[in-house]
């Protein structure tokens, strides 16, 4: 799991693992409280396209909402 600050938020990228490959997850948190999750996003061949593609979910709805 990769973690990262983007706009005030705290942001983790999730690589969840499934058969041969990876399942693609974001979560958002600010102050400590769970801000949104996303569902799965897609299913990767590498942990870490799992992961980026969880960051990159989190920072454009923090775009979007935040």
């Amino acid at each position: 799991m990769e973690a990262e600050l983007h706009k005030g938020y705290l942001i983790w990228g999730h690589a969840i693992r499934q058969g041969t490959g990876y399942a693609a997850s974001g979560t958002i948190m600010r102050n400590n409280k769970l801000v949104e999750t996303s569902g799965v996003l897609g299913n990767f061949e590498t942990e870490t396209d799992a992961e980026r593609v969880g960051l990159n979910w989190c920072r454009a709805w923090i775009d979007n909402h935040g």
